[in-house]
């Protein structure tokens, strides 16, 4: 019998723990995707008044952030720095797949910037930096719209899930 009552503790314990787990990628996942916009503000402010070259403003960038962003942009530098002739969309695809763990909507947002990366003049950029920082905010806020009652969900229903499966299997 307390074998059973173990084991229905231990699955309503990972079945929350993954409700719980759910919650903090999403907390995560918003983080760092406004961290990302915080770099897009930098990186648009260097260009524009500096000039920076490409993998100057990518390290000056990582020097600006934290955690995975930071990994990203120093892959970044290192990539452009090591091709003769770099073509930055390939560059970015490079350091994204270097580093692990990043969010989703992040990844979509680097690509979307490595494409415009590079290609145009200084209007051109920072053209593209505003289409991204726009749609890098839409995701933010479509992110955060309800977050609080989405986030109880998740746990709440991790809980609930466990407490189900213990009560089938006891």
């Amino acid at each position: 019998m307390s074998l059973k009552i173990l084991g229905a503790i231990l699955i309503v314990v990972g079945c929350g723990g993954f409700g719980f787990c759910m919650a903090a990628q999403h907390n995560r996942e918003e983080r760092v995707l406004r961290e990302f916009v915080g770099v897009l503000d930098y990186m648009e402010c260097e260009l524009q008044y500096r000039l920076t070259p490409l993998p100057d403003l990518c390290r000056q960038s990582a020097a600006q952030c934290r955690g995975i962003l930071r990994e990203v942009m120093l892959k970044l530098t290192q990539e452009l720095e090591d091709q003769v002739s770099p073509n930055v969309e390939h560059c970015v695809s490079a350091s994204i797949g270097k580093v692990k763990h990043i969010p989703k909507n992040t990844v979509l947002m680097l690509e979307t910037l490595g494409r415009s990366l590079g290609r145009f003049d200084l209007d051109g950029q920072l053209r593209g930096f505003e289409a991204v920082r726009k749609e890098s905010r839409r995701l933010l806020e479509r992110l955060t719209t309800n977050k609080d009652a989405r986030l109880r969900s998740y746990q709440t229903l991790g809980l609930c899930a466990g407490a189900a499966l213990a009560i089938l299997f006891v």
